[in-house]
């Protein structure tokens, strides 16, 4: 079918910097086609944790946020393994540029709780985590028998939409919100109850625990991923922007 005759607007709700690279993604993948609209419902905040005494023979990252608090704790001089165990493929680049070596479980928690066990022989891990968590990793490590500790090194607050977002929310037409997350679809929402929507919402949810926080009724259209990373997204992007 034809393409879009006007950019078709994507509300890119992501923590940053998840969220420029993505809009970035999106103009090189589909051009002006698309007119992102970066608007984060979460933004990092760094606590000085008390990290447990150790000794600790790797640690387990599980997202590129956890890998910047890292880098703070680092530069502050606090001590740490030389190998990261990491979720996925993006948190295990950024941890090598921040010094570790990095292994990658390519997917998940599941994969990554495998990866680590499969290696339990260089523990004892510190996983240096966010306040709010998902997926049991700690829980299968203790499970499984692997000497584990954690520490909370960063947190996720939320924030409102911007003045653009709103306005987008606030027109007739079509437009697009991909979400990543339960919680970041569930401030979204949030978000919505106290501001008017006229908009068209087509969802582009990253997995089925996503969709299933998207309220009946409010949106016109719920779509998920068949794979639950980037690429999953944007391949359900091409069907939005091109009308398939």
């Amino acid at each position: 079918m034809a393409p879009q005759s006007r950019a078709l607007p994507v509300l890119v709700t992501r923590p940053e910097p998840q969220a420029s690279r993505f809009a970035e993604d999106l103009l090189a993948e589909f051009g002006t086609l698309v007119r992102p609209i970066i608007s984060p419902v979460l933004a990092p905040v760094f606590p000085v944790p008390v990290l447990p005494a150790g000794p600790f023979g790797a640690v387990i990252l599980t997202s590129e946020t956890a890998v910047h608090a890292v880098h703070r704790l680092t530069a502050q001089g606090a001590p740490m393994p030389a190998k990261a165990f990491c979720v996925g493929d993006r948190t295990a680049e950024a941890a090598r540029s921040a010094g570790f070596s990095a292994i990658s479980a390519g997917a998940d928690a599941s994969a990554l709780a495998d990866l680590v066990i499969a290696h339990r022989s260089e523990g004892p891990f510190l996983h240096l985590r966010g306040r709010d968590t998902r997926g049991g990793l700690m829980e299968r490590l203790h499970k499984a028998g692997v000497p584990a500790d954690d520490c909370i090194v960063y947190a996720q607050d939320p924030v409102p939409l911007s003045d653009e977002a709103l306005s987008c929310l606030a027109l007739l037409g079509r437009l697009v919100v991909p979400l990543f997350s339960p919680r970041t679809a569930t401030l979204f929402f949030r978000g919505l109850e106290s501001v008017p929507c006229v908009a068209e919402l087509t969802i582009v949810a990253i997995s089925p625990a996503v969709a299933a926080v998207c309220p009946e009724g409010l949106c016109h259209r719920v779509l998920t991923a068949q794979r639950p990373d980037a690429a999953g997204m944007m391949a359900v992007l091409a069907r939005v922007v091109f009308n398939a």
